[in-house]
């Protein structure tokens, strides 16, 4: 009894090995099948840095997909590809408006390549040249300012260069990455002396524009310390503050939650906080750090203000001693929707703070009262990690 179970255990052990075992792989692929027919009737629709090109798809049953072999550059070639269920394939990375040479192939399933489709393109400017006829070079606090406008959203890296020398010897200064509609940055940590400052374009393809050269004297300004600061409490004053998020850790240096300042969630838009610079000051700039985890660009990051200034606040609270010193909006370098974000925008916002400017001479002033009139996505809560403040201080 004992051997027969054993003989049927070994039978059922066997079965199911040879039932699991794994199928060699059916292949169809005919390899002495000859290279598919060409692609027929191609119809060019160029557009920025690139062309969409739609074409008859042949009727082969060995068709895998078309390629097309371009170059963008003196040698340097791209590839697209496009499978046999679509009739258009895009080209993208030209940086010029030359006529180009594109190759088209049909490739079979064996991957046997037809005789090539030869078409010429002539690719519409480039955003990397378009950007940089709307790019502006200014003089700024502390050093200088660059303002652009980017209406295709284009990917691209702004390098700003200084003559480190006075003899044309370029040095990088910084390079800002930004996908945005419009905008503005910032290079600073300059002496109010005359340099020779350049700013040009690069996008992901390597491509670059001109460059734009112009002598420039950064304004002068100093850092506005914090040792004198303090909290101004007025009658009308409408934050209130999160357990533990005080309105003294916007400047007490510490740029992360143990040094973050945050509204009660129960808060409202607008609501408004009062400093005491404790000094005369003629602001120039100032930025206001975001926290670079929780509310980054999202929740009750900071999104539009005002700040208003005095050097005689009304004892009830009220706003007929304040003047409007500027508005101002956050400014998201990736362009990219809420909810996602890149290093370009960490950089910006977190690790540099972000940057704001008063557009206009402003009077020198003691009191800072900033007002939040939207956040990201809050109901009213507000967060700041840090307020950092530069001009000139009154002697």
């Amino acid at each position: 009894m004992k051997k027969q179970i054993y003989f049927l255990t070994a039978i059922v052990i066997t079965m199911a090995w040879y039932g699991c075992k794994r199928e060699d792989r059916l292949d169809h692929i005919d390899k002495n099948a000859p290279a598919p027919t060409q692609i027929s009737d191609v119809k060019i629709e160029p557009n920025a840095g690139g062309a969409v090109l739609t074409y008859k798809i042949p009727k082969d049953q060995n068709l895998a997909y078309v390629k097309a072999i371009y170059e963008i550059q003196p040698g340097v070639f791209r590839e697209a590809k496009s499978s046999y269920y679509t009739d258009t394939i895009s080209l993208v990375g030209y940086g010029d408006t030359s006529i180009h040479e594109v190759k088209l192939y049909s490739i079979g399933k064996n991957e046997k390549a037809s005789e090539p489709v030869s078409v010429n393109i002539r690719p519409l400017s480039p955003p990397v040249r378009t950007v940089f006829n709307e790019l502006n070079l200014l003089a700024s606090f502390g050093g200088v300012k660059i303002e652009f406008k980017n209406e295709l959203a284009a990917n691209l890296a702004i390098v700003v260069m200084v003559d480190s020398t006075g003899k044309n010897t370029w040095a990088p200064v910084t390079t800002f990455y930004t996908g945005a509609l419009e905008g503005s940055f910032f290079a600073r940590g300059f002496e109010s002396k005359e340099k020779k400052f350049a700013v040009f374009l690069r996008d992901r393809w390597n491509n670059k524009s001109d460059t734009l050269i112009k002598p420039l004297t950064p304004l002068y300004e100093e850092l506005i310390p914090k040792s004198k600061f303090s909290v101004l409490r007025l009658p009308t004053d409408t934050y209130t503050p999160a357990e533990g998020y005080v309105l003294e850790n916007v400047y007490d240096e510490r740029y992360f939650w143990n040094g973050l300042f945050a509204s009660s969630n129960a808060s409202k838009i607008p609501q408004w906080f009062t400093l005491d610079l404790g000094q005369q000051v003629i602001l120039s700039r100032f930025k206001e750090f975001q926290l670079g985890s929780d509310h980054f660009y999202r929740g009750s990051a900071l999104k539009a203000f005002e700040l208003w200034g005095s050097n005689n606040p009304d004892p009830d609270g009220g706003w007929a001693n304040w003047v409007l010193l500027g508005s101002f909006k956050s400014f998201k370098p990736s362009g990219l929707p809420m909810g996602q974000t890149n290093d370009a925008d960490y950089n910006y916002a977190a690790f540099n703070g972000e940057d704001f400017e008063f557009e206009n001479l402003v009077p020198a002033v003691r009191y800072i009262r900033l007002k939040s009139t939207e956040s990201y996505s809050s109901s009213g809560q507000i967060t700041i990690a840090e307020l950092t403040f530069w001009g000139q201080i009154i002697k």
